[in-house]
């Protein structure tokens, strides 16, 4: 298996008001994204130029949204870890980046 691109762990993820998991896993690996729970198990999945990677205008930093395979999944992925002295970008930010990175849309 190839080295992944992007990988969060510790993540919240929801389907509407639905709380799916609250320590799943968020991995892009050979151009496909993949929702874990924390045991691991596959939630949804697709290549990334299927996938729609946004931030709400309404919401805090940590939190994306993607849509997968025609549903649309709230992620809260927290803070990354940031260098000393300095605050990180939050790791919502650095997903949505992933996402367009490995669809080929830039980022």
């Amino acid at each position: 298996m190839a080295e992944p691109e992007f990988t969060a762990t510790g993540v919240r993820i929801g389907k509407r008001l639905r709380s799916l998991t609250r320590a799943g896993q968020v991995r892009i690996t050979d151009g496909r994204l993949q929702l874990l729970t924390s045991y691991g198990s596959e939630i949804d999945s697709a290549p990334v130029q299927a996938v729609r990677a946004s931030k709400p205008w309404f919401a805090h930093e940590d939190r994306a949204l993607a849509d997968v395979n025609g549903t649309r999944y709230t992620l809260t992925l927290g803070e990354t870890d940031p260098a000393p002295g300095r605050p990180g970008p939050p790791s919502a930010r650095r997903f949505i980046e992933a996402v367009r990175k490995a669809a080929g849309r830039g980022g």
